[in-house]
């Protein structure tokens, strides 16, 4: 059985509410063990003999059937998760600037951002893997950055995800909890 890190795209801003209660019952008819969720923001470790491929299939079932919206996620094994995180060269806390790795389903919309951002100049962004790219935002004006604003676009919306580094270390630490 393998161990697993899920991240939503876009629930708990823009309309789409999901108590992560309500979350895990939904996730109790899946083939999933382990669930546990992570923060309000969308992020859920558990373990399946499934693939990462088809777990990513059944949760994104069960968020559109359970909540009636069109749900994306990203998959990535625990292993994966500690990889990325170990592999980004930015500070985990910083007081002037928060580090963030977006994370893709699809490899080829997460090279056409990454090129879109080294387009935008001023984006301090390391390529991290085919699934994940590191970047600085100024503390305070993350929201505001060229590159968030970038990445938020409804292109990117079905295949990538941003999560601040913290947060991934907390996935990171759940998800080998798992497996201990």
């Amino acid at each position: 059985m393998d161990s697993y890190a899920v991240f939503l795209r876009g629930i708990n801003v823009g309309g789409i509410n999901i108590k992560m209660a309500d979350l895990k019952t939904a996730l109790k008819a899946c083939p999933f063990s382990g669930v546990k969720t992570l923060l309000a923001s969308g992020n859920v470790v558990l373990q399946s003999e499934l693939d990462a491929k088809h777990v990513k299939t059944e949760f994104e079932k069960c968020l559109r059937k359970s909540f009636g919206y069109d749900a994306w996620v990203v998959v990535l094994t625990a292993a994966r998760v500690a990889q990325l995180v170990d592999a980004c060269p930015y500070p985990a806390d910083d007081k002037s600037t928060h580090s963030y790795i977006t994370l893709a389903s699809d490899p080829a919309m997460l090279d056409e951002l990454f090129e879109a951002g080294e387009a935008l100049g001023g984006v301090d962004q390391v390529r991290l893997g085919p699934e994940a790219s590191a970047w600085l935002a100024p503390a305070g004006g993350t929201l505001d950055s060229p590159f968030s604003k970038l990445s938020a676009k409804a292109r990117y919306k079905a295949s990538t995800t941003t999560r601040n580094l913290r947060t991934l270390i907390k996935v990171r630490d759940a998800a080998a909890d798992l497996q201990s």
